[in-house]
């Protein structure tokens, strides 16, 4: 329930302070009072929209506060929110000005979505030109689960939680199936990668280091002969008689040391230096003569190493640096041809998931249907019971569902057809009927959800207009009977309205002067003093007290004199009062 509500430098407010009380409270004023203002504060304190031009001219910043007393629904969105309660209290606040807007929940800065959660659980305002949330699909579905109750709104829970596995099945299968495209498409990659890798027959990470040994050696096997000839003959066997080998020296020193070591046995080192110079030598000549004789040009095999070097110098080029690089490529690469060939659940079951997700919704879907047919017939006959008074006993009035696909939300789209008057087709409510039938219309719902409707305040913005007389009257009832389960507030200019508020509220404007200060040089300096320099409107509201309130319903009643307007508000009271009784007595 709205308790208080604070307002500074809002639109023609510069300062406004007001307790409402349960029950009915009316606004009543001249049009264009401002009453509309007190609204509109009402909802940018819940986070609505406003711009900077809401803030009073003049003034660098508006503030709005809206406190509200706590039930066990709000304390729960608080705690979920981890924001602490003010003393059983909720304090909703918003300060605008032309750079900032900012909304407050017990001074802990909020966002706007936080806001909007808060606002449903709140207030709901209605307004006779409301038909843009009759045309709305899920705000009507909404209302009609609301209606049904707790079974009904546990059903569409169920719904919600099958429509999100079906959801999550479905994007698992879409997943597969994008990753079956990509997996077909590496598999194609790997197989020839693997493929051609393995008509290589990859072993030695040498081979490439020692075919291009080989393959250089037999580009030079004519130059090598040649020269291995000439280190044999330098080395053992000179076929130039005038120079002797390199053996036939060593040998010629030996003979020379092995004399003179008869001489100087000292001399056996050098001796045995020069006799094992001699045998290595003579082994490396022989050695070298083998060699030569052994080479043999072989164009043939010299075409296989250039063609094997090349061979593997394309695949150093697609796989790796080195051909260590690429054998370890291909190793890798088969355990991945092997992963992708293995990998992943088949299709086939999640396909079945799908399927079988897909059943549970329908299933989840149908029983929901069941639940809002019968909620539909009891809320027809309900309403049409509320409009019975309204004289509206005429009236035809039905909920459509029409099937849709399944959602989240249920396979039914839900529209409220309508029909004033006898013979007339049912027809969308908002294509037929009037600003009058309406405003009645949205009392009588409202009238249908008083006893399951979560929201502890209703706002109802000048829902009377265009009525009169006998229907006025049985407006004022219901907005009465609204007042016993609800906290109603209530824009009106019916005086047959005004007369059953329990709290009675006037708008109206004033003007009062502007009071600026200015500086003024004196004898001892500079002094301030307060000058009034232009007037300026400003909104003000009272509470009104019983003999306040009997002139302000002669005001809204009229008449042909004052004493008669007087009579008339009297009387109006008088019916009111018998009214309240009335209800009382029946509850």
């Amino acid at each position: 329930m709205l308790l208080t509500l604070h307002i500074e430098n809002f639109a023609l407010i510069d300062r406004l302070e007001l307790t409402f009380g349960s029950g009915l409270n009316v606004l009543t004023g001249e049009t264009g009072a401002g009453k509309s203002i007190i609204l509109d504060a009402i909802s940018a304190a819940l986070g609505g929209r406003m711009s900077s031009k809401s803030v009073r001219t003049g003034s660098e910043r508006a503030l709005i506060e809206a406190s509200f007393d706590l039930n066990s629904r709000l304390k729960d969105w608080l705690a979920s929110q981890e924001i602490d309660s003010l003393d059983g209290e909720l304090v909703c606040s918003r300060e605008i000005s032309e750079r900032s807007s900012r909304s407050r929940i017990n001074g802990i800065l909020v966002n706007r979505q936080q806001m909007q959660e808060l606002h449903n659980l709140l207030v709901e305002i209605t307004a006779q030109g409301q038909t843009v949330q009759l045309l709305q699909g899920a705000r009507v579905r909404d209302w009609l689960d609301d209606f049904g109750g707790a079974p009904l709104l546990k059903q569409r829970t169920k719904v919600a939680e099958a429509h999100a596995a079906l959801v999550k099945a479905q994007q698992a299968l879409e997943q597969r199936l994008t990753s079956e495209r990509q997996r077909i498409q590496q598999l194609d990659i790997l197989e020839y990668q693997v493929k051609e890798l393995a008509q290589a027959h990859l072993k030695d990470p040498k081979e490439l280091e020692d075919l291009e040994q080989e393959r250089h050696r037999l580009s030079h096997s004519v130059e090598l002969q040649q020269q291995s000839y000439t280190i044999y003959q330098a080395l053992y066997q000179n076929e130039d008689s005038t120079t002797l080998a390199c053996a036939d020296l060593l040998g010629n020193a030996e003979a020379t040391l092995s004399q003179l070591l008869s001489y100087d046995p000292g001399l056996g080192p050098i001796l045995e230096l020069v006799s094992s110079a001699l045998a290595q030598v003579e082994e490396a000549g022989r050695l070298i003569n083998a060699y030569g004789e052994d080479l043999e040009t072989d164009p043939r095999r010299l075409e296989q190493v250039e063609q094997r070097v090349s061979e593997l110098k394309v695949l150093c080029r697609k796989y790796g640096s080195t051909l260590a690089e690429v054998i370890e490529y291909e190793q890798r690469i088969c355990a991945e041809l092997s992963q992708l060939n293995d990998a992943g659940a088949s299709l086939e079951a999640l396909e079945e998931a799908v399927q079988q997700q897909q059943s549970t919704l329908t299933a989840a879907c149908t029983k929901l249907t069941q639940l809002r047919k019968l909620a539909a017939r009891n809320l027809e006959g309900r309403l049409i019971q509320e409009l019975k008074p309204l004289a509206m006993d005429k009236v035809q009035f039905q909920v459509e569902l029409t099937p849709v696909t399944p959602t989240a939300y249920g396979a039914e789209r839900v529209q409220f057809l309508f029909s004033p008057n006898p013979g007339e087709p049912l027809q969308p409510l908002s294509e037929t009927a009037s600003g009058g039938e309406m405003s009645r219309f949205l009392l009588a719902l409202k009238a249908c959800f008083s006893q399951v409707d979560p929201v502890d305040t209703l706002i109802f913005d000048e829902i009377d207009v265009g009525v009169s007389g006998r229907v006025a009257q049985a407006i004022a009832e219901k907005l009465h009977q609204l007042g016993q389960h609800h906290q109603v507030l209530c824009v009106t200019h019916q005086p047959i309205v005004a007369a059953m508020a329990d709290t009675h509220f006037r708008v109206d404007k004033r003007q009062i002067p502007e009071i600026s200060p200015i500086k003024e040089k004196g004898e001892k300096g500079r002094k301030t003093k307060a000058v009034k320099t232009s007037e300026r409107t400003v909104v003000r509201v009272g509470q009104l007290e019983p003999e306040q309130r009997r002139e302000e319903l002669a005001q809204l009643a009229g008449g042909t004199s004052a004493q008669e307007a007087l009579a008339l508000a009297d009387a109006l009271l008088s019916q009111s009062h018998h009214n309240r009784q009335a209800t009382a007595k029946a509850q």
